[in-house]
């Protein structure tokens, strides 16, 4: 069901544009359950195949322009579209995932045994700096004017490549879409270079796919 932000700062006009927001592959990290946040993990060679895998369906729509998070896990799924297509990739520190402070590094497991109060009010929407780090509003903050920004430069009908995590692109799609902040948990996460995509509607930008690209697979990754 696709959704519609009203919100006059991401309203569209009417020019057709994407925005595709594709998940990094997988990390040692994300089999661990290892909160990542903004360390710098590299991909495993799972996570290049998986890349390489969703490049080339990706190629087959004829991306405009891409940008990506700085952090070597984005920076290298982005590189195998950008050898498909010939795009140049930008990247930006405003993609990074969420910083967590303390809780970056913990398993799953040690931060709800840690930190248990803190993980539950997250999980209910209260706004909670996580290990002392972001907000995710805060993350919205820097990361959805940055995929404005990109998508404004497209042309009419053209399609922007933002390559993320799944915490900032799951934030991001809540911003552009105008929820409240206390809903943007329903989305769901994105599992490894999976990815959705936000079409320009007559009043903003709607939600087109969510978690697109492979038959269902777990999530595993900062924001489950």
């Amino acid at each position: 069901m696709a959704v519609t932000s009203f919100s006059e700062a991401s309203a569209g006009k009417g020019r057709g544009r994407r925005i595709i927001l594709w998940r990094h592959g997988q990390t040692s990290w994300n089999v661990e359950r290892r909160f990542q946040g903004s360390t710098d993990v590299e991909l495993t060679e799972t996570g290049v195949a998986q890349a390489r895998r969703a490049a080339r369906l990706l190629a087959s729509l004829r991306p405009d322009a891409m940008v990506a998070s700085d952090l070597r896990r984005a920076a290298a799924t982005a590189a195998e579209l950008a050898t498909l297509t010939g795009l140049d990739v930008t990247h930006d520190e405003g993609l990074r995932e969420t910083y967590a402070g303390v809780w970056q590094g913990l398993t799953h497991d040690e931060i709800i045994a840690r930190y248990g109060d803190e993980y539950a009010a997250w999980k209910r929407g209260e706004p909670v700096r996580r290990g002392g780090g972001e907000l995710e509003t805060e993350v919205a903050d820097r990361a959805a004017p940055v995929v404005l920004r990109h998508a404004e430069k497209l042309p009419d009908d053209g399609t922007l490549v933002v390559v993320s995590h799944g915490g900032t692109i799951r934030t991001t799609i809540g911003r552009l879409l105008g929820l409240d902040p206390h809903h943007w948990e329903s989305l769901g996460g994105l599992s490894n270079c999976c990815w959705s995509v936000l079409g320009e509607g007559a009043r903003g930008w709607r939600l087109l796919e969510h978690n697109a690209g492979t038959l269902p697979e777990p999530v595993l990754g900062d924001d489950d």
